[in-house]
């Protein structure tokens, strides 16, 4: 039997118009699509009449599918001659663990293909009206994984290279290490007063942003009830979101905006 292929998509941050061309023709031509938990579920209404949904997502201290058998599961469909769309939120590429998957399906001699998305970490802030690098206030950029314990021996962070050598600087799954992030920074050499934005659910129509600065910041994200998923932003280029913010002021957003 001819073996099928894979093709490992980016779904996009949130808003089911932002996925590629190309990601959304793997979804349309897929027999098998295997999704994460924060895909957008419109995008599952592109597929065709008779593709198996397979759900993949791990809910916060539940785990719907581990890695392990992810990666069995899209050899197991590929070799009965199937095309298995592995739809993954943001890009792939990006904490979305497809070297993994991709090594597997490479090791079982699998067709695949890696279809890059567009990352929360750059969607987010742009529809909250902050560039992530901006000619007069940031050269540099950095994604960091943020849920690391620090008191668990998990937190492989170098804080130094971040504080002094990064001018933006965006957090994923950080909500609930605010104050450690804050902390490092400010201890690393980054002023207190660094602008800091976070923005819950972007790119949907429950996005919601609140700004503040590192000493400042934790006490608004418990104030506003803030939860993941949600992008933590650090740097200069938050102070131009309230010259260009633009989607929360969008009169065709249903839903009120609780920001600042």
């Amino acid at each position: 039997m001819k073996k099928g292929k894979v093709y490992l998509v980016g779904a996009g941050p949130g808003d089911p118009k932002l996925i590629t061309v190309k990601g959304l023709e793997c979804i349309q031509q897929a027999d098998v699509i295997a999704y994460d938990r924060l895909v957008n579920k419109e995008l599952l209404q592109h597929a065709k009449q008779g593709a198996e949904l397979i759900f993949c997502g791990k809910l916060p201290g539940k785990h719907a599918l581990i890695q392990e058998q992810i990666n069995q599961l899209l050899v197991e469909k590929a070799e009965q001659g199937l095309i298995v769309t592995r739809l993954k939120g943001g890009d792939p590429c990006v904490f979305g663990r497809v070297g993994e998957e991709a090594e597997q399906l490479a090791q079982a001699h699998i067709p695949f293909e890696i279809v890059p998305g567009i990352t929360a970490g750059i969607a987010a802030p742009a529809y909250a009206g902050i560039p992530v690098t901006h000619r007069d206030h940031a050269a540099t950029f950095a994604i960091v994984t943020a849920h690391g314990r620090a008191e668990k021996g998990q937190d492989f962070i170098n804080w130094q290279a971040l504080a002094q050598g990064m001018d933006t600087i965006a957090f994923y799954m950080g909500v609930g290490n605010l104050g450690h992030i804050c902390q490092e920074l400010i201890k690393h050499g980054k002023s207190a007063s660094t602008p800091v934005a976070i923005i819950e659910w972007g790119t949907t129509n429950n996005q919601r942003t609140i700004t503040g600065d590192l000493v400042s910041i934790e006490q608004k994200a418990q104030d506003y009830n803030i939860s993941n998923p949600a992008i933590v932003l650090v740097g200069e280029v938050v102070g131009q979101r309230e010259k260009i913010r633009w989607f929360d002021q969008d009169p065709h957003i249903s839903t009120i905006m609780k920001t600042e």
